[in-house]
């Protein structure tokens, strides 16, 4: 028979677990709109991998990640920490071939990014019919998938209908946007949505041709998402529940992320929309300026860079320019220098020893305080003709190509210095921008994703 005091025992956990239940059911449906539901897996939904154990190298390389207690630089957003895909961990060589910790196939196509700590990798992926988004959380170190959630999806857009933003991971969660809106927080450890969003049809806004693409940022406390909508060009949403913080009218969106800097003084997220490069204020979303480039039809695709307070941007129809401030906080309309011959369509350019590396047709490396002269450029080979994208450090520059090769190159002023080259794969393609974590490089081909040892082996 039941105690007196096991039963109310028990009636005061139901009192607390039913409120409970029902405010978590809230907050992770929270966002309005009705939708396919998103599920949670710890296996891969819809047709699986061919395995889910990884693929390794016989036998295993040593992991020579940073001692216990020593930093280590995690790549937890678009272009890693900074989004100005700089690392303290790009190694001064490449070994002489080719070791992977792990390697495992994937599903679908992949455009985005990858995102990892010491402990997780995030990646973004597709289901075989195409009409699933698939974004799978797995093991650093085995390549084991801990868990996935999956959400219908419409089947066609431009270029596939994969995922384009870079996971972001914050503070144990990871926001994770979809090329048609969707919008999701997950608990890393707990595989648990926390919430949910589309940020087009919650706000009223058109979907781009080429789908949603910019990489949510985080400052403070918000989440800032563009939706590009009239009303709502740029949305503040609260980091742990989704709540609209604030939102600001503007234009359609573009398909560059954003960053945050202080420039002139002025803290202030910086990108574009679909017509202009603007600043807002993250406190609420402000206008403070806007500023439309001579050639107009820009698709604004690579993300502007902070160099100290200065503003670095390169377009296809414009070129690059390298824009100053005044004591207010708004960008001084005519660039302090400008430069032709580098204008990408796609790849965003890195920073290294004063000097910008970017390509656009070649290599070329323009002189950041000599007015962006260009020093140098590497054209007339495959090498850095198709896209390319550049990760910067410790006096050298890594370049993943298009076709599957990686190229270190030395930060060099005066001539172009390679390092090392090494194929990677065969009859691959190489858009997901790679996270490096020590000496480790995660990397997504249209097929797989693979995590190779940069040093170490």
């Amino acid at each position: 028979m039941m105690s007196k005091h096991v039963f109310w025992f028990l009636v005061v956990i139901a009192a607390f677990a039913v409120p409970a239940l029902f405010l978590w059911r809230m907050v992770g449906t929270m966002g309005g709109t009705a939708r396919p539901v998103s599920t949670v897996a710890s296996e891969p939904p819809g047709t699986a991998p061919p395995a889910d154990s990884p693929e390794p190298n016989e036998p295993s390389p040593p992991q020579d990640l940073p001692r216990a207690g020593e930093p280590i630089e995690e790549w937890t957003d678009w272009r890693g920490p900074g989004r100005n895909a700089v690392s303290p961990s790009l190694p001064a060589t490449l070994p002489a071939k080719a070791v992977y910790l792990w390697k495992r196939t994937l599903t679908g196509a992949g455009l985005s990014g990858v995102a990892a700590t010491a402990r997780y990798v995030v990646v973004a992926d597709k289901s075989e019919g195409k009409d699933q988004d698939i974004f799978r959380c797995l093991d650093a170190d085995t390549g084991k998938q801990l868990w996935s959630i999956a959400y219908a999806t419409p089947t066609k857009l431009e270029f596939t209908n994969s995922p384009r933003a870079t996971p972001v991971i914050h503070r144990g969660f990871a926001y994770l946007l979809g090329a048609f809106g969707d919008l999701h927080c997950v608990s890393l450890e707990h595989s648990q949505i926390i919430w949910r969003r589309n940020i087009i049809e919650d706000f009223g806004a058109e979907l781009p041709p080429w789908g949603t693409c910019s990489t949510p940022l985080i400052v403070d406390d918000k989440l800032i998402v563009n939706p590009g909508a009239k009303d709502a060009s740029l949305v503040a949403l609260g980091l742990y529940a989704g709540e609209v913080i604030w939102k600001t009218p503007g234009k359609p969106a573009a398909y560059g992320s954003l960053i945050v800097g202080t420039f002139g003084g002025k803290r202030q997220i910086v990108g574009h929309d679909a017509v202009s490069l603007g600043g807002w204020d993250p406190n609420d979303g402000t206008r403070l300026w806007e500023l439309r480039p001579p050639e107009k039809g820009e698709y604004n695709v690579p993300t502007p860079i902070d160099v100290n307070g200065r503003l670095l941007v390169a377009t296809e129809k414009n070129g690059t320019r390298l824009y100053d401030f005044d004591g207010t906080g708004r960008i001084r309309t005519t660039p302090a220098a400008t430069n032709r011959d580098l204008a990408p369509d796609t790849s965003t350019p890195v920073v290294a020893n004063g000097l910008a590396f970017g390509c656009a047709g070649g290599l070329f490396c323009l002189d950041l305080n000599g007015g962006l002269k260009t020093r140098y450029s590497v054209t007339g080979t495959k090498t850095f003709e198709e896209y390319v994208t550049l990760i910067a450090g410790n006096d050298h520059v890594l370049a993943v190509m298009l076709d599957g090769r990686l190229g270190l190159f030395e930060a060099a002023p005066d001539r172009f210095t390679p390092v090392a080259r090494l194929q990677l794969f065969d009859n691959a393609e190489i858009w997901s921008h790679p996270a490096l974590v020590g000496n480790r490089l995660y990397i997504r081909t249209m097929k797989e994703i693979a995590c190779l040892l940069l040093t170490g082996s």
